[in-house]
Parts: structure tokens; sequence; C-alpha cells
């Protein structure tokens, strides 16, 4: 399985943060913190301490770009997560790993892995 990863949950329905987080435990990570606004997400991107970061593409009427672009600017791996049909992502994201419901134990573990390979 390899190293444990602290893993930054950005996701503002708590049901869905919470099966992630069960997720993300039962695949031997630990989740380092969860984010239900962009202010929020940009605190925890100010402040670090993650090796990794789930993106909701939709936090509340707010997208989460700005955190991606933070994210990317760190040299930090991110996921972007969405549960239905999105626009398309920004040019500079149109490659970003994406995780779509129904979120799956070894779609998730894939995912991570392929995320986290080259830190």
């Amino acid at each position: 399985m390899g190293e444990a990863r602290r893993i930054l949950i950005v996701e503002d329905e708590p049901l869905i943060a919470m099966m992630l987080g069960d997720l993300i435990a039962d695949l031997g990570h630990e989740v380092e913190g969860v984010c239900d606004t962009l202010a929020e997400a940009h605190a925890a991107v100010d402040a670090g301490g993650f090796d990794l970061a789930i993106l909701d593409v939709h936090l509340g009427d707010e997208d989460v770009w700005p955190v991606a672009e933070a994210l990317q600017q760190q040299g930090t791996p991110f996921l972007v997560a969405s549960g239905g049909h999105i626009d398309p992502p920004p040019r500079a994201f149109e490659h970003c790993p994406m995780l779509a419901k129904p979120y799956t134990r070894e779609m998730l573990g894939s995912l991570l892995h392929e995320a986290l390979a080259d830190t």
C-alpha cells in the first residue's frame, strides 16, 4: 500500500465528506482536515500540513478553481471531485485527475496512488 499520507478534503456536503474520510482511512491514509467553504480551503492551503487535497468542484455557489490554482502553484497534488455535470474546467486544470460519483474504494485508491506517485 505504501506510506500513509495526510489528505485534505474540500467538500461542502457533510455526508460526502464523512464517506470520503472513511474511504481514505480504509486505504490507510489520514484525513488532515475538512473544509466546506472556499475561505476555509484557502486557509488550509496556506497552513499546509497535508500531502494531497480532494476538491469538490462546487462549494455552495462558488467554484473551487482558485484553491486548485493555489495548490498547483505550491506543487501540491490534488484530485477534483464531482457528482454530476460540471462545466469544463479552466484550461489549466483540464488534465487533473477526476473523482466521479459514485465514489468507490478502488477508484479513490487508484487515483490517490497515481497522484502521489511522484511525491
